[in-house]
């Protein structure tokens, strides 16, 4: 093993995040967190700053630990915070985190408990420059050194992370995310009159909202709305390519919602245009509520989810033409809604017997 056992079972999880900005990654964290303290665990948050409206999903009962400093390298702070608490257990919640993760590693040496990381990003990134992707993919195969086990979302997202970052087939797991559930006290999307089109995630460039934008005046359907729910660096460029494109009456940018199922369910199409995703859990949620989605293929997960035409259209990410297409035929009047998809197992459970087996040497 890479560190010498704490606990024969993960009674006492540590896991961290740098802000709640509304990303999937933390927004899976803090619902997997309150599963776990719900089960009987104990659960500490190590945060770079609450700053971001995920903060109100903290859940009740977690062992805060605030930094107040929401920069990445505050975060290299985190084997201090180890060393202080004792946990038996580390989770680093996705492929952003992984750098702590080996940082941690590196400092507290054998004393280290062992690290269990999810797999939340593609691992193959063919957008990147020759040079980039080179690079990735050399950082890609440090991490069985840091890393004890790795979870995925997916059988193709785990087969990928044995191919890519090299990591023994018997490190590497199967666990879905815990399904979204509808918020009670969340403020109410606004939702735009008539049918519309619906995007949910962060308005950052991975997500290509601008394909989304470019598609909107070609459309047969000139009367279809487009509610973009999210916030991120990207909102300035995004708001001048509306103007541009002389979309201000059709498209609605209010921002990050705390409950999006509603809106989903309400959506002629859920659409996701990114250049690369994990295993998207927009996908997911829109099904769940019975919502046909169109998505490029950002993932090898994409296919797994939208594993039949009868639940949606995936394109290449650059065909922008077939991003046409593919709302015309959804939005058209022979298009018929998919029946709800209901998410199987216990995700909350099977981690938790993960981390029990990790901590316990196995």
């Amino acid at each position: 093993m890479l560190h010498r056992t704490h606990s024969d079972t993960a009674q006492h999880i540590l896991t961290y995040a740098q802000r709640l900005q509304g990303g999937g990654v933390e927004r899976a964290m803090l619902r997997m967190a309150a599963g776990w303290l719900k089960s009987g665990r104990r659960v500490t948050l190590v945060l770079g700053s609450r700053e971001g409206p995920l903060a109100a999903e903290i859940p009740q009962g977690i062992e805060l630990i605030e930094l107040g400093d929401a920069r990445y390298s505050a975060l290299l702070s985190l084997a201090r915070h180890v060393r202080a608490v004792q946990p038996d257990l580390i989770f680093c919640a996705g492929n952003h985190y992984s750098g702590i993760a080996a940082a941690t590693r590196l400092r507290l040496g054998r004393t280290c408990p062992p690290i269990v990381a999810k797999v939340s990003n593609a691992l193959v990134r063919p957008e990147l420059s020759p040079g980039a992707a080179w690079r990735y993919r050399r950082w890609l195969r440090l991490h069985p050194r840091f890393l004890d086990h790795v979870v995925a979302m997916t059988p193709a997202m785990a087969a990928e992370a044995v191919a890519e970052m090299g990591m023994p087939a018997n490190r590497v797991s199967v666990i879905a995310n815990p399904p979204a559930a509808t918020i009670a006290d969340a403020a109410p999307v606004v939702l735009p009159a008539g049918r519309y089109l619906i995007g949910v995630g962060r308005l950052e460039p991975q997500k290509r909202w601008d394909r989304l934008l470019a598609a909107l005046p070609r459309l047969a359907d000139q009367d279809i709305q487009l509610l973009l729910l999210g916030e991120g660096g990207a909102r300035a460029a995004l708001e001048a390519q509306v103007a541009a494109l002389g979309l201000g009456g059709r498209v609605t940018m209010p921002g990050h919602a705390g409950d999006p199922l509603p809106a989903l369910k309400g959506a002629a199409v859920a659409v996701l245009t990114s250049d690369y995703e994990g295993v998207p859990g927009v996908l997911r949620e829109a099904l769940s509520v019975g919502t046909p989605v169109v998505s490029t293929e950002s993932s090898v997960a994409v296919r797994e989810i939208v594993h039949t035409p009868a639940l949606g259209t995936v394109i290449d990410r650059e065909d922008a033409d077939g991003l046409v297409a593919a709302l015309d035929h959804w939005l058209g009047p022979e298009a018929a809604r998919p029946e709800p998809v209901v998410s199987g197992g216990d995700p909350i459970a099977e981690y938790l017997a993960l981390f029990d087996r990790v901590a316990g040497g196995q």
